[in-house]
């Protein structure tokens, strides 16, 4: 399959909270000689002005539609499981299923546990690339809804109608000729991938790093320099941030980086579950 000319890579660690900005970290790669550079590493809020998640997502739509020549590895389920729908259900129906809930992340995961529980007897159903990357939890888990359904309904849905934008792995019709692409990332998954650590570095109480989670992140550091160059300033933004959110947007990028290139494109676009309910590129 013909891959378009990509010049940059991004990663994004995303929030769905309500002050999401302050929490969503954008990392920009460009190619190196032999490694990937990582050129920028921002809190949306900064480049905003704001954290309310409203604005800070209208940005990141924007900056990834204004973008050219780039991959963009964001850190949110693009899809929910097709066991939650009729037969037949199309991807971009899903979008018409988010909307009819408002503002309500909450109560439309409470919708998917009650159609999985009818469907499959069970609270929560992975989708199959889930359980392939080994994530973390399912997609409409109560800690990751939010992340879902503002990041599919106010990211991935302005995004998916505009020109030159290819959302993989449900518009490979449009991969060749796409100025911008934009494919799900699981930074855990990518570690995992890897063989590095992926747990023990972030600190969401905040405050120093304790040892344990500086010697992680270092570890990981570590690895990750076989894939992108950091840069010491970017380094000590990295190990000042206590809940590892700037390091997963790094994570994010370099996994973007290696399996845009390395995946069976082809086979992922006839997989008859990925271009229903999504593809983890990790």
């Amino acid at each position: 399959m013909q891959l378009p000319t990509i010049r940059s890579y991004f990663g994004v660690d995303f929030s769905g909270a309500k002050l999401a900005g302050r929490n969503i970290w954008i990392a920009g790669c460009v190619p190196g000689t032999k490694t990937l550079r990582l050129d920028t590493l921002d809190r949306l809020e900064s480049l905003v002005g704001t954290a309310e998640r409203e604005p800070a997502l209208r940005h990141l739509v924007r900056l990834v539609a204004e973008s050219n020549d780039a991959v963009w590895g964001m850190d949110f389920p693009f899809g929910l499981p097709v066991e939650l729908f009729p037969p037949n259900f199309r991807w971009l129906q899903q979008f018409e299923f988010l909307a009819g809930f408002a503002e309500d992340a909450y109560v439309c995961g409470l919708e998917c546990v009650r159609r999985s529980r009818a469907s499959n007897r069970v609270l929560h159903v992975r989708r199959t690339t889930d359980t392939e990357a080994k994530t973390p939890f399912d997609c409409y888990h109560y800690r990751i809804i939010y992340q879902t359904f503002f990041g599919m309904r106010d990211v991935i849905g302005p995004l998916c109608r505009t020109p030159g934008t290819c959302i993989l792995p449900f518009q490979y019709a449009r991969l060749a000729s796409a100025e911008r692409v934009v494919l799900e990332s699981c930074p855990s998954s990518t570690l995992k991938k890897l063989g590095l650590p992926h747990q023990n570095y972030k600190q969401p109480t905040g405050g120093p790093l304790t040892r344990k989670r500086i010697a992680t992140r270092h570890a990981i550091l570590s690895g990750l320099a076989q894939f992108v160059h950091i840069p010491p300033t970017y380094r000590r933004t990295i190990m000042r941030n206590p809940g590892g959110d700037a390091l997963d947007a790094v994570i994010a990028a370099a996994g973007a980086n290696r399996s845009f290139h390395s995946v069976d494109h082809s086979a992922i676009s006839r997989h008859p579950r990925y271009k229903r309910e999504g593809h983890l590129y990790v």
